[in-house]
């Protein structure tokens, strides 16, 4: 018999470490290889772990809560193996691989880099590092440097943990506000509407500060805390607002051509390759070959300098069954062909509503695709996925009486249309270049070719 030592695995570029929610298998159980043995988080999304090995689970060093760092070793499995104890490796790309060891290695983390938005960094001037997952919490709660700083910490070295902070938090909020008696009160703290205050600048012009408005809130309410998916959708979509000059064009199509194309085909296609043909891939296709003719599109902005893509990793906008929203990347989108994009597309969409993505699968994107049409909705004004500059939203397709040019003259006809809405960070991407682009977009649908074969 051999012993094997369970490690945290690596979960993407960015992740560090991870909490464990749930244990999914018990002391003395027998574990098939590829079989899911817990369930982890880490700031970016939920996943399970399975197995590297056939065994039986004899130790588990890290309990439910536990925010354990990557390369940790969590348990340990007794297997059929003789010799030496085994631990395995991780690779970049967090592939799991069996390596033999004869002693163990402390586990050292490593500098990560700081957070978008973030208003703390990873590590304090004092030297005190922290984790990617507590400078999230600190971030919502608003919880200062200088707070951090004096939390003490009951993880290694003195490290603020999820539990530390997030007891920080419940005491805090619990704690009575001593409120300091005045002399004369206001009648100015009860306005409805938000205080604004006037003052000239050195060049005559105006500038306006806007405090924050308080409600006071009666009748049926029911008061729902956000899960920490909602909190990250929030941060980061209020971050984008802020952070970009956002545009919106409108285009519409006429995309009849590809209504009747995947009427005809999406039963052979499906016998064929074993998938779904949905208008999500044939809609990335478009966009892939836009972004090629304008590359400026598929860029992102690091203070004063314009990064331009070379690699085409488009995001797509996935609605969850608990109506949050995540957005798995697919890798070298411009690689791949019809076949090969609808089978990412499908299983992208498939494993982040069961909730099986790697956080690797969500970073990296260059350009994002969402297909609002999927609610009935008509168009939309998306936001931008940071660092990106540019999002595209299809709408839904709808069967409308349009003026058709012909050789005899112009028709009424039966059409079948959408419309594409467009929103681009006009620090990078001016109106020409924003509406030419989803023009072009609109052109490469419309003359999708009937004979197209799959």
């Amino acid at each position: 018999m051999a012993r094997f030592e369970l490690v945290m695995p690596k979960m993407g570029e960015s992740i560090i470490e991870a909490t464990i929610l749930s244990w999914t298998k018990k002391i003395g159980e027998e574990i098939e290889q590829d079989e899911s043995i817990l369930e982890i988080a880490t700031d970016k999304v939920d996943s399970e772990v399975p197995s590297p090995v056939d065994g039986k689970l004899v130790e588990i060093l890290f309990q439910e809560g536990d925010v354990v760092p990557v390369g940790e070793v969590i348990a340990i499995l007794e297997t059929e193996a003789e010799g030496e104890d085994e631990s395995p490796s991780i690779t970049d790309n967090g592939q799991v691989t069996e390596t033999k060891v004869t002693e163990s290695v402390p586990f050292i983390p490593t500098e990560e880099p700081v957070l978008v938005g973030a208003p703390v960094s990873n590590t304090a001037s004092s030297g005190r590092f922290y984790s990617p997952l507590v400078l999230n919490i600190a971030r919502t709660e608003k919880i200062s440097m200088v707070e951090l700083e004096a939390l003490p910490g009951t993880g290694r070295n003195g490290r603020v943990t999820k539990k530390d902070i997030l007891a920080y938090v419940k005491n805090r909020k619990a704690a009575p506000v001593v409120s300091t008696p005045k002399a004369q009160p206001k009648v100015e703290t009860k306005k409805v509407a938000p205080k604004k205050k006037v003052a000239a600048s050195s060049n005559g012009s105006l500038s306006y500060s806007v405090q924050e408005k308080t409600y006071t809130h009666s009748g049926n309410i029911e008061i729902v805390e956000m899960d920490r998916m909602r909190r990250l959708i929030a941060e980061n979509m209020v971050y984008s607002k802020h952070i970009s000059a956002h545009v919106t064009s409108f285009v519409e199509a006429d995309v009849t051509r590809i209504v009747q194309w995947r009427k005809r085909n999406k039963t052979a296609f499906f016998e064929r390759y074993g998938q779904k043909l949905t208008y999500t891939p044939i809609f990335v296709m478009a966009v892939v070959k836009a972004l090629r003719e304008h590359p400026r599109v598929n860029a992102s902005i690091e203070g004063s300098r314009m990064l331009i893509k070379k690699d085409i990793n488009v995001g797509i906008a996935v609605a969850l069954p608990n109506d949050n929203l995540i957005v798995p990347v697919i890798k070298h989108a411009d690689r791949m062909n019809l076949v090969g994009l609808a089978a990412a597309v499908n299983d992208l969409a498939t494993r982040a509503r069961n909730n099986k993505l790697k956080p690797s699968e969500l970073e990296g994107g260059t350009y994002t695709v969402s297909n609002v049409g999927t609610f009935g909705n008509v168009m939309g004004t998306p936001i931008i996925m940071q660092p990106q500059v540019a999002i595209l939203a299809t709408g839904a397709i709808r069967k409308l009486p349009a003026v058709v040019e012909t050789p005899e003259g112009d028709v009424i006809a039966i059409r079948s249309k959408m419309f594409l809405s467009h929103s681009y960070d006009h620090r990078i991407v001016d109106g020409a270049l924003g509406g030419r682009f989803v023009k072009r977009v609109a052109d490469i649908l419309e003359a999708w070719d009937l004979n197209t074969e799959i």
